[in-house]
């Protein structure tokens, strides 16, 4: 066999392997949706949409004080953590130093590895032991301490890979660095930090150990801030847990409205994201 003819054959042999590698992870990403879909499409209706869980053994009812639960602590979670990660992640991307860059970067990529229940421990010490109540907004900062080390390293990644000629073109041209900063480096990257905002949210949209500690659960509408609310995670956790078929049934059913209501999301940035950039261009 000639040099060429093995090369020619290792090439078909690898492409064929990553195809297979691709198909197989797709296939399982589209049976999980599609179990969820199947599932949870037919459990579904308006009242699930509309109503208040009714009480233990009756059928019926629906998750609509949890639905409005989860958007209210994603959307703390946001309001604490996106502005808060994206100035940190500029941050270390142009101005932080070797030393202390490697010690923030450090302490952010520990933070997002620790477990998320220990996230709830610590947020049920700080937030509700001194307001001795289970609370929306205990979740949402629990929520929050997640997304700021995901939106800081996402933020700052995306920044470092603006091209370098950019910033010294603007430079050159007499402006100060924070303009450089805002005007050029940030609407570079804006595509990448949306997308990387938009993975943090849907990451601590799903979780239910903070909440737990934080949010505890309710079975009535959330009458404010400072109250203990329902939301999706928790109550998916707790239906799944019953030894209920209705219960089972509306579980599938609040998997697959978190699930729409995190592509919404990321659609709507996306959307927003490319409008904004046309009308730069143009």
């Amino acid at each position: 066999m000639s040099h060429l003819a093995y090369r020619k054959l290792v090439n078909n042999i690898m492409l064929t392997l990553t195809g297979v590698c691709t198909v197989l992870t797709v296939s399982v990403l589209f049976i999980v949706l599609g179990y969820l879909v199947i599932n949870g499409a037919a459990s579904i209706d308006w009242a699930f949409l509309t109503q208040l869980p009714k009480p233990t053994g009756e059928t019926g009812g629906g998750m609509a004080n949890a639905i409005v639960g989860s958007a209210l602590m994603v959307g703390i979670a946001a309001l604490i953590g996106l502005p808060a990660g994206f100035l940190g992640g500029v941050y270390l991307a142009e101005f932080s130093g070797k030393t202390y860059g490697f010690i923030v970067r450090y302490m952010a990529d520990l933070l997002n590895g620790v477990p998320s229940i220990v996230i709830g421990i610590f947020a049920w010490t700080v937030i509700v032991v001194p307001m001795h109540t289970f609370s929306a907004l205990a979740g949402g900062f629990a929520l929050s301490l997640m997304l700021i080390p995901i939106t800081m390293r996402s933020t700052e990644q995306f920044l470092l890979n603006v091209p370098r000629s950019l910033r010294e073109g603007a430079l050159a041209l007499g402006a100060p660095k924070w303009k450089v900063i805002a005007t050029v480096a940030v609407p570079a990257a804006m595509r990448g930090i949306l997308t990387g905002m938009i993975l943090g949210v849907a990451r601590v949209a799903g979780e239910s150990a903070p909440l737990l500690f934080t949010a505890l659960n309710n079975e009535f509408w959330p009458s404010g801030l400072n109250q203990p609310t329902a939301a999706l995670p928790v109550m998916i956790y707790k239906h799944a847990m019953a030894p209920f078929d209705d219960y089972h049934r509306q579980a599938w059913a609040a998997g697959l409205v978190l699930l729409t209501m995190v592509l919404i999301t990321n659609v709507a940035a996306r959307f927003i994201a490319s409008r904004g950039i046309a009308v730069q261009k143009g």
